[in-house]
């Protein structure tokens, strides 16, 4: 995640502004949503801009190795014996594909995916929760470090662990919406 604009309010006549950085220091966010229950539980990967020529990976190996832990850690959190069938939506992403995410399967025989079609976020209910996370944790933010992204980003998880009706609305798509005339 990277900070984002968004829509604000301010004075008349006067127009906000949110400073910039140019970094391109990254934090990627894996989340799991449980449909029932409400539950949220993630993992973050820390992305400077020099992680290839520190790890000799590449964008793609990095992530789905950390896609690999985060299913590992969700195996852990419905282990087979109490839920012997857990189903997750996931897209396309290139990171969600090869040897390491079949072995975090392997490991982990109860979890099983549902992939979506191409280009169709909108089926997918954690793109709603991501899009508010990201309202509530990024917008019109300017963060001096990446561990300032991070602490945000986490803050704003730990709220939406505590008010499970409110995700419980966001993956539903009965978010209330006020009107300003």
């Amino acid at each position: 995640m990277v900070p984002t604009l968004g829509p604000t309010l301010g004075v008349k006549g006067h127009r906000p502004t949110v400073g910039t950085r140019d970094c391109k220091d990254l934090l990627h966010v894996f989340a799991v949503v449980n449909l029932v229950s409400a539950a949220v539980h993630a993992n973050t990967l820390e992305s400077p801009k020099d992680a290839k020529r520190r790890t000799g990976k590449g964008k793609t190996r990095r992530m789905q190795e950390a896609f690999a832990a985060h299913l590992r850690h969700v195996g852990l959190v419905y282990p087979r014996e109490r839920h012997p069938r857990v189903v997750l939506l996931i897209d396309n992403a290139p990171w969600h594909r090869g040897t390491p995410i079949e072995e975090a399967l392997r490991d982990n025989p109860h979890l099983e995916f549902k992939r979506l079609p191409s280009y169709s976020p909108h089926l997918n209910p954690i793109e709603r929760f991501w899009k508010r996370l990201r309202r509530r944790a990024t917008h019109n933010r300017l963060f001096d470090t990446l561990a300032d992204l991070k602490a945000s980003i986490r803050a704003s998880l730990s709220y939406f662990q505590t008010m499970r009706h409110k995700v419980k609305s966001i993956i539903e798509g009965r978010t209330k919406r006020k009107h300003v005339r």
